[in-house]
């Protein structure tokens, strides 16, 4: 019985290996790098525990909590203090608190009499006919009006993609708004009756998800699931090339300065599209990954200070903070990472992650890391009322670090859906298909594994059964779209 071949350790490749080794498929990993995780990274130092990348998971699904369990993480896994609630925007170099109700919304300074009223059209706003493809500046401007665009949305796209809501699509980028539009006729409506059918699939909305971290933080997940995997997770592999065979695969990798070809049953590709285009495919005609090495990715930059408590006016009781490009500053955001989970300073200090670039500021994610430091510091002193200097900084660069899913970003999905079809027994998965957060990938990978599982088990696997690939391969398209 042929394994199956994993690219890419990310937690979706990583995910997708444990899941199918839980189902009692052999499995082999191959991750091109000394290190399991991808962006996932935490370090602790001097008291302060940094992350780098994503700073928690949304609790959207049962499959993240099963996936926890079955790893035997469920005591070291941790809720998000209930008092950091409050989520703050900027308006007028001031935070504000985001309102958490209907009355708190009537109340809030955030948006004048006018946006506030403005808002009360929405519901009549017929839908939208799709004769072009919009961007999520055209639909807000359209459905919620300016202000909301520029002191909302703004910095929500910049905070979730660190990305432009001109050149974003709705359709691709937000398909659960686009979606609530398209069904319900207006966003209040959907938001209303969408919540019962989330309610009867035991799904949860992003905005009401708990959030997830560890006791020493995200990255006990990934090496966890390493752990789990032990000799079938190979490290230092980097594969170049893929070719179909009569019995399924063939995986060209490197692993030490030696090339070999290894078979297998089938392959998931869960590293990110850039590089997709790095590696051969020989399956049939077509062009192969390289049209997926055009998905903008922006670079950002995760800057990590530490402060004195007594340093720090603002109360810190929330999430965090966003800021929409209006205002002017440097960082797109702040996570107040101290107040969402225990032990993330030293007693008497708080540790405060922000991000720096993105389609915003692309220029300045790639300044030295000295500047980085000081342009955080800078919009921090304004925002935060902070009077000391930082008694810890840290500092990570992601020259590739987003997926842009923007306007047009549907030939990329096509693109895929056709690889898949043409190349059975192939999957793609990952952040630039189904979702750019962390909860999205764990759930592309789990979700990757039972297809390939019932496809497996089927014995219709490898190369003498096209016509049951590719039925596969079509249930795949239609369950990512």
């Amino acid at each position: 019985m042929n394994s199956v071949a994993i690219i890419g350790a990310g937690i979706t490749g990583l995910t997708a290996g444990f899941r199918l080794a839980q189902n009692h498929i052999p499995v082999i990993l191959y991750e091109a790098s000394d290190r399991v995780g991808g962006a996932i990274q935490s370090i602790r130092r001097d008291g302060f525990l940094a992350e780098f990348g994503p700073n928690t998971i949304l609790d959207t699904s049962p499959k993240i909590r099963e996936v926890i369990v079955a790893a035997g993480l469920e005591k070291r896994m941790l809720y998000s203090d209930d008092r950091a609630a409050n989520r703050y925007l900027v308006r007028r170099r001031k935070t504000v608190a985001m309102p958490a109700s209907p009355f708190g919304f009537l109340k809030t300074p955030l948006f004048s009499a006018r946006a506030k009223l403005r808002l009360f059209r929405e519901p009549f706003i017929a839908p939208w006919d799709n004769h072009y493809e919009e961007s999520v500046a055209q639909f807000v401007l359209r459905r919620l009006g300016r202000e909301f665009l520029d002191y909302a949305i703004d910095a929500l796209v910049g905070g979730i993609y660190a990305g432009d809501p001109d050149r974003l699509s709705v359709m691709h980028g937000f398909p659960k708004l686009y979606a609530l539009e398209q069904k319900y006729g207006s966003l209040i409506k959907g938001q209303i009756l969408g919540a019962r059918e989330r309610k009867r699939r035991a799904e949860v909305s992003k905005q009401d998800a708990k959030k997830i971290s560890f006791d020493e933080g995200l990255q006990v997940l990934p090496e966890t699931l390493h752990a789990r995997l032990g000799g079938a997770l190979r490290l230092n592999s980097n594969v170049s090339g893929l070719a179909r065979t009569t019995s399924g695969w063939s995986v060209q990798v490197r692993t030490g300065g030696r090339e070999e070809r290894l078979d297998h049953s089938m392959v998931l590709l869960a590293v990110p599209a850039y590089c997709l285009a790095n590696i051969s495919l020989e399956a049939g005609n077509g062009p192969g990954f390289q049209p997926l090495a055009r998905i903008q990715y922006p670079p950002v930059a995760s800057v990590v200070l530490g402060f004195r408590r007594t340093e720090v006016s603002h109360l810190l009781d929330g999430f965090g903070m966003l800021i929409p490009k209006i205002e002017g500053f440097n960082i797109l955001g702040t996570l107040f990472s101290s107040s969402l989970f225990p032990n993330r300073a030293p007693a008497g200090h708080v540790t405060l992650t922000s991000y720096v670039g993105g389609m915003r500021n692309p220029e300045l994610a790639l300044r030295p890391v000295a500047d980085l430091y000081e342009l955080a510091i800078q919009d921090l002193r304004v925002l935060l009322g902070i009077s000391g200097e930082p008694t810890f900084r840290h500092a990570v660069l992601y020259k590739q670090a987003i997926p842009q899913y923007e306007v047009g970003y549907g030939q990329y999905k096509q693109a895929m859906d056709d690889l898949e079809t043409r190349a059975p027994g192939m999957f793609l998965a990952g952040h630039y298909r189904s979702g750019i957060s962390l909860s999205d990938c764990l759930c592309a990978g789990y979700d990757a594994a039972e297809r390939i599982t019932t496809l497996f088990r089927s014995g219709q696997h490898g190369g003498m059964y096209p016509a049951a690939l590719t039925a596969s391969s079509q249930l795949t398209n239609a369950a990512c779209r």
